[in-house]
């Protein structure tokens, strides 16, 4: 995430583990943890909400006779889910902002937490600092979010047309680890423009990035070459395999439980 990282020697995943244990102990895997949370909770919210939503007015726009059609059911997901990423993204995203600004410190603590934090970037950034790195966001959770729902959408159908009789809660959680893959190779390059801009300022240090959007692609591309763009994707896999799995299953599993009244009193 730091703009540095391009003069480290041969960085890897563990290399970067063990750095992180020795410099800042074991607990520093969790730094941003509950900010994490306190953003996960109403980002996941609002992004399920909005996109049953989205389905319903985009259904209806088309004509409800169009809903179930094969060739209508990739667009609907795929503008519904978009649109859902956009809505829960720009609702949420000074605590995403707050989030990476913690994970990303290393020995010194700049910000000694939520509130903290919040208060030293409206300070020292002004409000607007609360969205930097908006734009890049928007134009990458949109694409993100529509590609995940669109093909976990298409292969849950696929397999229970195939397999009707596997457990649910198992088909939502391959198909969700699988569109969590073709989401994140698709607009990886994005996310990370994305937490560099948000890291521009943090703890007093100097912008590198002055350019916008599209200037920090360039200048991103022409200091560390195209791999830099995809710099740090291996361990983006490992998280979201596990992750977009788990909140889809979650997702199906809940939809499930409260449609047959077992949550309800």
């Amino acid at each position: 995430m730091h703009s540095e990282v391009a003069a480290l020697s041969k960085p890897s995943i563990w290399k970067e583990a063990s750095r992180i244990v020795s410099e800042e102990g074991f607990r520093a895997f969790w730094k941003g943890n509950m900010v994490t949370i306190a953003h996960r909770l109403p980002y996941s919210a609002v992004s399920f909400y909005a996109y049953e939503r989205y389905k319903n007015v985009i259904y209806s726009l088309l004509g409800d006779n169009r809903r179930g059609y094969v060739s209508s059911e990739p667009f609907v997901h795929f503008i519904g889910g978009g649109l859902a990423g956009i809505t829960a993204s720009s609702a949420t995203y000074p605590l995403d902002l707050v989030r990476t600004r913690l994970a990303a410190q290393r020995s010194t603590m700049y910000y000694r937490g939520i509130s903290h934090a919040f208060g030293t970037i409206c300070r020292e950034e002004g409000f607007l600092g609360l969205y930097k790195g908006l734009g890049a966001t928007l134009m990458g959770v949109g694409p993100s979010i529509a590609i995940s729902f669109s093909v976990y959408e298409t292969l849950r159908s696929f397999w229970k047309s195939q397999r009707p009789n596997d457990s649910t809660v198992m088909v939502s959680l391959a198909c969700g680890s699988l569109s969590g893959i073709a989401s994140s190779t698709a607009t990886f390059p994005l996310d990370l423009v994305r937490r560099r801009m948000q890291l521009e300022g943090a703890a007093g240090r100097a912008r590198v990035y002055n350019t916008g959007l599209f200037g920090t692609f360039g200048y991103i591309f022409r200091t560390e070459g195209l791999r830099g763009l995809y710099r740090g994707i291996l361990p983006e896999y490992y998280k979201v395999v596990p992750s977009v799995g788990i909140i889809f299953m979650t997702y199906e599993t809940m939809k499930t439980l409260l449609s047959s009244g077992i949550l309800q009193p």
